[in-house]
């Protein structure tokens, strides 16, 4: 046999027969699948994707009016709320064609009311989520071997002055310049981590100015992951809710029978006014109550909440209220105090409550006589007379200021209206995730800082055969130009100073 059939079978056989003999695996259309999951999570556009569609849901979450509540939380109160959306929207009918009332039912199919809780942006986020991780899981190794592997010597082509930021400094014969002096340069110049090397008879003196500066990405990762992360904890297990108040009236924060509930007492409301009508300021003397206890008091302003067990109250609204007292045909007190007058109609503030004892729905309406007096214009409505019909009425009465009705009249109960009063409205939210959320937004702006504010410049000195030969490179957002003139001119500088 021949050197060149025993080459033959040497290198052939061996390298060819295994890739033929490769069985199959039942795991292999798993591994496939899982490479293409991969590869599209690590994907810089599906993440971009992804943020669009995050942010075109946030758009349209701050134009249309997102309800205070979910109706998972509180079916009712849902469609009451839905209900005034068809009362604003149904008469959009461009061309005779029910168009408001489409996009109504369209916007609650699709929980565009409710964007933020909607089980698909939920989804979108967690995806965004894995994708930054996967993205900085891939791409971690890659920077960190790219900031840790340095090298210091370099050969000569890559100090060739056809190429950018290249030059070279003649060094006089009756001069000399040494690696040290060089080093000193380029500390002078910001490069505080300087290294030497040898190639040949060449001394090179490598120096780099943040040289782990791109690390800070990760920072800006994590950020971003903290940030949908806390943005998760707020929607999971966050609170949220509008509470109205009359003075000298109590109303609990969450549903009546949850464990170590908060009570709210509004002990006095006031808006005083300027000279020209506006209002100078809105402010609540707040308690708030816990196991019968006061645990906190203050006066709330806009911008300036009370902050106690995790909760924050926000001086959000106010309106009129009518103080009622009410007696049944005994001449019982059943009911004194505020009545709010917290909707509208006909451009009047209006009310609605239940007598208590009683199946009389009480509907009141704050008006003016003909001489700018105030009048409550009061309306008992009884139970409908037939399955889902609409409340019969009962009674209309007017009154001014201190008058009571005739129990005749008003369904048996002599009804006083003693005076106007105000109620006023807090946003009540609890936000666990709020301090994630802060973390995540140090962390954002640190790494955008870092980043920006401090990339990486490297500069390399050839010092061989009488001349002192300078490479420059750096990352965008610096001033290559600029800043490599300069350190030309301190070389060359330090070259003529030199004994």
């Amino acid at each position: 046999m021949t050197s060149a059939d025993q080459s033959t079978e040497r290198v052939d056989i061996p390298t060819a027969s295994p890739r033929r003999t490769r069985s199959w695996s039942p795991l292999d259309p798993f591994a496939r699948a899982g490479g293409a999951a991969w590869r599209l999570l690590t994907d810089v556009r599906f993440a971009v994707v992804l943020i669009s569609l995050l942010a075109i849901a946030g758009l349209v979450g701050m134009l249309v009016r997102q309800f205070p509540v979910t109706k998972a939380d509180d079916p009712a109160r849902y469609a009451v709320e839905v209900a005034r959306m068809h009362s604003a929207w149904d008469g959009i009918e461009p061309l005779g064609l029910p168009l408001g009332a489409f996009l109504v039912d369209a916007f609650d199919t699709i929980g565009l009311f409710s964007v933020f809780s909607t089980p698909w942006f939920l989804l979108l986020m967690s995806v965004l989520t894995i994708s930054i991780i996967s993205c900085t899981l891939d791409r971690t190794p890659k920077l960190w071997s790219g900031v840790s592997d340095v090298q210091v010597a370099q050969p000569e082509p890559f100090f060739d002055e056809r190429l950018d930021h290249r030059a070279a400094v003649d060094v006089p014969a009756t001069r000399s310049i040494s690696s040290a002096e060089i080093a000193t340069v380029m500390r002078s110049r910001g490069f505080r981590r300087q290294r030497t090397a040898t190639d040949g008879n060449a001394e090179i003196v490598y120096g780099d100015r943040n040289q782990y500066m791109k690390m800070a990405t990760l920072l800006t990762h994590t950020g971003l992951v903290l940030f949908l992360l806390g943005g998760a904890v707020t929607v999971a297990l966050g609170f949220e809710t509008v509470v109205f108040v009359g003075e000298g009236q109590t109303a609990p924060v969450q549903a009546v029978g949850t464990p170590g509930n908060l009570l709210v007492k509004n002990h006095a409301f006031s808006a005083p006014q300027r000279a020209d009508g506006t209002f100078e300021d809105f402010n609540t003397d707040l308690s708030v109550f816990q196991n019968g206890q006061e645990v906190a008091r203050k006066t709330i302003r806009v911008n300036d909440p009370l902050r106690v067990e995790g909760f924050a109250f926000h001086q959000n609204t106010f309106g009129p209220s009518a103080e009622l007292t009410i007696r049944n045909a005994a001449g019982d007190l059943v009911w004194t105090g505020p009545m709010l007058l917290a909707g509208e109609l006909l451009d009047r503030p209006q009310g609605f409550m239940t007598i208590p004892g009683s199946s009389v729905g009480l509907l009141a309406l704050l008006d003016r006589g003909p001489e700018g007096d105030a009048r409550l214009v009061l309306q008992g409505v009884g139970p409908p007379s037939t399955p889902g019909g609409e409340g019969e009425t009962i009674f209309l009465a007017t009154l001014p200021v201190g008058a009571t009705t005739d129990p005749a009249i008003s369904a048996g109960h002599a009804i006083t209206w003693d005076g106007a009063g105000a109620w006023t409205g807090m946003v009540i939210k609890n936000d666990p995730g709020q301090p994630v959320i802060w973390i995540a937004f140090t962390l954002l702006i640190a790494g955008l800082v870092l980043t920006f504010y401090f990339p990486r410049r490297r500069a390399w000195a050839r010092i061989e055969g009488g001349q002192v030969r300078l490479a420059f490179l750096a990352d965008r957002y610096v001033d290559a130009d600029g800043e490599f003139e300069r350190l030309h001119a301190a070389v060359d500088e330090r070259v003529a100073a030199s004994g």
